[in-house]
């Protein structure tokens, strides 16, 4: 069985700046860490070629610095590492990333599963699963909280999707994509070995020319998503404790609301 797992390379959010120009994230020279969700993604596609079989890639999309976090997933276990890396992928939003992924899947080759974290730490939107599955065009199931049966013979999986009120239990064809929960699993430390076999590893990296995407749906020129303006908002004013007899705290607050209306 082939896995790919997505993950993104977010920075600490101490160390968050914004691009004044493009009101887009500055990444290079910023300390960044593994997406916290794409750590369960991760250690599921340990855990399906455990029990199953198979072969686990891992794919990422950013600066060259990225390859520290895909040497990481590495040493957890993962077999082999890619990175789209080049100047036009910069300033991508879900859409864009989303369809550069899905063209350096194309150029990885065959799959049976696609596994993302639920969402990412620094956008928070979790688009990017959900539309990497539609520009593949294979089925789609998030929120996977347990992954309960795979039947490679019949090409189908079968997991329950955490909900508000409980979980479902749904089936799908394969190839297809998923995107997990914390509730998963807990992901593992790297061993010393892995750590070796990381630091040997190659990292491939694609640019645009050997992903062949369209230039016109790539980085900020193919994101249809604008952010118009980042800024911090303003700090609030302490507030007042109203204290003393019940009386006196209802005709003080009574003051103050006469006030604000």
């Amino acid at each position: 069985m082939k896995i790919i797992v997505c993950i993104k390379e977010v920075p600490n959010t101490a160390e968050v700046r914004i691009n004044p120009e493009t009101n887009t994230l500055i990444r290079e020279g910023v300390e960044s860490v593994i997406n916290p969700f794409d750590m369960y993604a991760l250690e599921e596609g340990i855990r399906l070629k455990e029990r199953y079989g198979g072969y686990v890639s891992v794919l990422s999309m950013g600066p060259a610095q990225v390859e520290k976090s895909l040497r990481e997933a590495i040493s957890m276990g993962i077999d082999e590492a890619f990175l789209l890396c080049a100047k036009e992928f910069a300033g991508a939003d879900t859409l864009s990333t989303a369809y550069t992924l899905a063209q350096g899947i194309k150029k990885i080759g065959d799959y049976e599963i696609i596994i993302c974290g639920k969402q990412a730490a620094d956008g928070d939107t979790a688009q990017v699963g959900p539309e990497l599955s539609v520009c593949l065009g294979i089925p789609q199931i998030t929120y996977v909280s347990k992954i309960e049966e795979i039947n490679l013979k019949e090409k189908r999986i079968r997991v329950r999707r955490m909900t508000e009120e409980g979980y479902e239990v749904i089936q799908t064809s394969l190839p297809c994509l998923i995107t997990v929960v914390k509730e998963i699993n807990e992901p593992r430390l790297p061993s010393l070995k892995g750590k070796m076999r990381a630091k040997k590893s190659e990292i491939k990296v694609y640019t645009n020319e050997d992903i062949k995407a369209d230039r016109n749906r790539i980085g900020l020129k193919g994101s249809p998503t604008q952010v118009v303006k980042i800024f911090s908002p303003s700090q609030r004013k302490a507030g007042e404790i109203l204290q003393g007899e019940k009386e006196e705290i209802v005709n003080r607050l009574a003051e103050i609301l006469k006030k604000i209306g």
